[in-house]
């Protein structure tokens, strides 16, 4: 018998993840009511944005309008890639911020032009200022399974980055598989050496699609321990420096399937459908979530919702 948890924790990353990679600017009001879609639908935790230089990425140069706009339902969080990053995110009141540096040495340089050990020296500066004001880091370890660069990452260089984050109050870790190279049992191994080393830390998996395989990642994560994921809107999503990147697992896909199995996440199916379509019209492009088709179980919800035909 399979061994699940009884609930999990969502946590929404596209209209950060998903935004940032469009080429076109997508309107400041389309994105509030995107967001305010997900926090209707009961989607408690969502990384809004992005507090990073406009020059690099453009199409989150609205991130202080959008926290100021947005309903606050629950946890709105921001992407923080330096010290001015956190400065700006804390002034225009994020509840968390998320730090993020590659575990591959190469996709660092190729992300924010630094090595790891240059971001990591920035860490104290960015806890320092985030104890001042109360607020909670979370850090991802990206490219935590695979660099498209170098190729395989030692599993010493991803725990390098977890020690780093405990070690100055980490509220969470994410172990990020930014190129979507993870395998369940690669995935399955990771999240346990975690767990074994810091067995009350909050572990929280984001899972890229590239290759296939995050909806397997997902479950053997969750019988390996784990119950928070990042997820994103529609299957949007993917790292500007990834070649052929792809998506994060669609939420709406990763609740079908949760909730059916009886793992409850506290969001409501039918209003991320909604939304995701919703989604699909102003960025203007197919999507790659399914459930956004096909549409829940019910046959005539699925019609309704959906346009599908018994």
């Amino acid at each position: 018998m399979i061994q699940l948890p009884s609930k999990v924790k969502i946590r929404e990353v596209g209209p950060r993840d998903g935004f940032q990679i469009e080429k076109e600017f997508i309107p400041t009001e389309a994105k509030i009511e995107i967001i305010n879609a997900l926090s209707d639908a009961g989607v408690s935790d969502i990384e809004a944005t992005a507090f990073v230089s406009p020059k690099a990425v453009p199409q989150l140069r609205d991130a202080a309008e959008v926290i100021t706009k947005i309903h606050r339902n629950g946890t709105i969080s921001a992407l923080v890639p330096n010290f001015k990053g956190a400065q700006n995110a804390v002034a225009a009141g994020i509840d968390e911020m998320v730090v993020v540096i590659s575990a591959s040495d190469a996709h660092n340089q190729a992300n924010v032009r630094r090595t790891v050990d240059e971001s990591i020296a920035d860490l104290d500066d960015i806890f320092s200022l985030a104890a001042e004001r109360s607020i909670p880091v979370i850090c991802s370890a990206a490219t935590a399974f695979g660099c498209p660069y170098q190729g395989d990452v030692p599993e010493s260089d991803v725990m390098k980055l977890v020690d780093a984050y405990t070690s100055r109050g980490a509220a969470a870790v994410i172990i990020a598989d930014t190129t979507g190279m993870a395998t369940p049992t690669r995935t399955a191994d990771l999240v346990t050496r975690v767990k074994d080393r810091y067995s009350d830390l909050e572990i929280i998996l984001h899972l890229h699609n590239n290759r296939g395989t995050a909806m397997s990642n997902l479950l053997v994560a969750m019988m390996a321990g784990a119950t928070v994921f990042d997820t994103a809107l529609g299957g949007m999503g993917g790292c500007p420096y990834v070649p052929q990147a792809a998506g994060n697992l669609p939420t709406e896909d990763v609740v079908f399937m949760l909730e059916d199995m009886g793992v409850g996440t506290g969001i409501d199916l039918e209003s991320l459908i909604r939304a995701s379509l919703r989604l699909e019209k102003i960025i203007g492009k197919t999507l790659p979530g399914q459930v956004m088709k096909s549409g829940p179980r019910d046959p005539k919800r699925a019609a309704e919702l959906c346009g599908i035909i018994p």
